[in-house]
């Protein structure tokens, strides 16, 4: 049995969940819409040049979790699954999984987006081990601020290693499937790394080392 690892946001999904969650704030107007969108959007931005400040942006995305519990937020975010997560499910990403899972994998998503915008996501594609930030919550409330390593570049492969630590399990056989050039730290630790829809940096890199490039759209 190997280990097949999944990037969520534009490998799984054909869009970012945290950036569509961002949006979903400013069009339910539980955020100031201005300034949320402008951040929002400069953060993704970030993001996607190789610069974003993780701590800085989790703070951000948090915040509007500050002082409610999951129970109070589960029907805002079943909202937001059916307006904005199914239109991003892809049909050959859920072929891939099913690949995986017929052949005895085991199956797991590592994503550097919140736990709390994750967990729901996860069980829709079937996937049950998930691996994300973490949102703090005391007395069973979100605080808006993070907990423990963010699960974002070198942060993966910590995070990771902990968890094969933990689960007794190793690299033998294991692919990773990412489309992003932040997760180059973890691409590089895995038997089999695959580039899907890969960013230009992350092709580029794919491209020189023969690694696979695959498209899920």
């Amino acid at each position: 049995m190997a280990l097949a690892i999944f990037d969520l946001d534009n490998t799984l999904l054909g869009g970012d969940s945290d950036h569509a969650w961002g949006e979903f704030l400013v069009e339910q107007q539980l955020v100031d819409v201005e300034y949320y969108r402008q951040k929002n959007d400069e953060f993704y931005r970030q993001y996607c040049e190789g610069g974003l400040d993780i701590d800085a942006y989790l703070r951000f995305a948090l915040q509007p979790l500050k002082g409610k519990t999951p129970a109070e937020l589960a029907p805002l975010h079943q909202q937001f699954m059916q307006s904005h997560i199914q239109p991003l499910m892809l049909p050959k990403a859920i072929a891939l999984i099913e690949k995986h899972r017929a052949a005895g994998d085991r199956l797991l998503i590592i994503t550097a987006t919140n736990s709390f915008i994750t967990t729901p996501i996860a069980k829709a594609l079937g996937i049950e081990e998930l691996m994300a930030s973490d949102a703090e919550l005391i007395q069973g409330q979100y605080t808006g601020a993070p907990s423990g390593i963010p699960c974002f570049q070198e942060g993966k492969v910590v995070r990771l290693k902990e968890w094969l630590q933990h689960n007794k399990e190793s690299l033998v056989g294991s692919y990773f499937y990412s489309d992003s050039h932040n997760d180059l730290p973890l691409l590089k630790q895995v038997e089999t790394p695959v580039a899907v829809d890969p960013d230009d940096r992350l092709r580029a890199y794919a491209e020189q080392h023969n690694w696979q490039i695959l498209s899920l759209r």
